[in-house]
């Protein structure tokens, strides 16, 4: 899979920590976090990386890990993804 295009966000861009990456290939999720689109791959780093927790960065990363899984919500919201 490509990597993503962050060119065009205009937020801060946030590198996936190791942890990350680890969970998302433990739970088989990582193609599904990829297909995402750049800006929800981001945001899903940097607000589960803005914890100040660990309790709670845990929580957000299985709230992902359940949204993609699902595969139509992110970030509690119904996500349709766009048909090729």
């Amino acid at each position: 899979m490509p990597d993503p295009d962050f060119s065009n966000l205009k937020r801060d861009i946030h590198e996936m920590p190791e942890f990350v990456e680890d969970t998302l290939n433990e739970h088989g999720v990582m193609d599904a976090y990829r297909s995402r689109p750049a800006y929800q791959q981001n945001d899903y780093i940097g607000w589960i990386t803005r914890a100040k927790r660990e309790a709670t960065q845990h929580k957000r990363l299985m709230q992902m890990i359940d949204e993609l899984q699902r595969g139509d919500l992110y970030m509690n919201m119904e996500w349709r993804p766009k048909r090729s």
